[in-house]
């Protein structure tokens, strides 16, 4: 299981890298060239990876306006190349969800697998609380299962902001982990993952840089993209977490360190978002015009979204889009 942590725990993780990033990328002085700190490897441990066609399909857990819903789905839907990636305002095409895939997809050929292409399937809602408000981490598994996913195939949990999950703020943000696939009488596993709308319980943990951080520098929040300050946040979790499903879906793909702790393609440069990023300040990124909103890809039918830097696999350097 692989959690993506929350800044309260993973702050002085993050403060390391990104002081790495910085001084790469702004040019350190010749007294600092003295030690440069070893690169961020990620190691491929020979297990399964997901490959060619990924059906992912979505629990939403609680009440999501369907503006809500319209922002993350399409973000799952952009990850295939579509003229919809350019932006509209500009003949100069806008750095895509889909560009932004690439890198992630490389990790997955490297491997001798097949190129992916992911697939939004099914959809199914819990407006209700069929499980109640609280819901501890063997529930987001069995929650998990009701969506059927496939050996091969990715569920989505989502939970809204008035639903309190074991470790969530306090130690996670999301996490990515498996469990029995439909269909296969126990004997093949299918990777699922949880994310959770921070906006009403830890934005400044969950949603930065969309809210001021709980911890660390304190720079001025970022309007979100969207206007939504949980929805948009939650789309930079899942990003993080559909990238660390699809290359270390069962423990065995690419990561760094502990097995039990991972640190996996795109939660490996915390806090990079543009270039030039620093602790506190997210990196220079564009700014929607219009609303004011600050993005770094483009998707379906021209929304924006912030994405995070993902671990080039050949500079092993933090790559941000913009």
């Amino acid at each position: 299981m692989a959690s993506l942590l929350s800044p309260r725990t993973t702050l002085p993780v993050v403060l390391l890298l990104l002081t790495s990033f910085v001084n790469l990328c702004l040019g350190s002085r010749k007294l600092s060239s003295l030690y440069q700190p070893p690169p961020t490897i990620l190691t491929y441990h020979g297990g399964t990876l997901l490959e060619g066609h990924i059906p992912i399909s979505i629990l939403w857990y609680g009440k999501f306006s369907p503006a809500q819903r319209s922002i993350i789905s399409d973000f799952l839907l952009s990850f295939t190349p579509t003229h919809h990636h350019l932006n509209p305002t500009t003949t100069i095409p806008a750095p895509s969800v889909s560009k932004w895939w690439t890198t992630v997809d490389s990790y997955v050929q490297e491997a001798g697998n097949k190129k992916t292409r992911i697939l939004l399937t099914n959809q199914l809602l819990d407006e209700d609380y069929s499980m109640g408000k609280y819901l501890r981490r063997p529930q987001i598994s069995e929650l998990a299962g009701r969506l059927g996913v496939m050996r091969g195939g990715l569920a989505v949990v989502l939970t809204a902001e008035d639903v309190a999950v074991e470790g969530f703020c306090s130690s996670a943000c999301g996490l990515h982990a498996s469990r029995p696939a439909a269909g296969a009488g126990g004997q093949a596993r299918a990777a699922y993952i949880w994310v959770g709308n921070a906006e009403g319980q830890c934005p400044g943990q969950c949603a930065w840089p969309f809210h001021r951080p709980v911890y660390g520098p304190q720079g001025p929040a970022l309007r979100a993209p969207n206007g939504d300050v949980g929805a948009d946040g939650m789309v930079i979790n899942l990003a993080t977490l559909v990238a660390g499903a699809v290359t270390n879906p069962f423990g065995g793909g690419f990561f760094q360190g502990d097995a039990a702790a991972p640190v996996e393609v795109a939660g490996a440069c915390p806090g990079v978002y543009g270039r030039g990023a620093y602790p506190g300040y997210a990196g220079e990124l564009r700014v929607d015009p219009a609303t004011g909103g600050s993005y770094n890809v483009v998707g379906m039918k021209g929304r924006k979204y912030l994405v995070p830097a993902t671990l080039d696999p050949v500079s092993h350097s933090c790559l941000p889009m913009v």
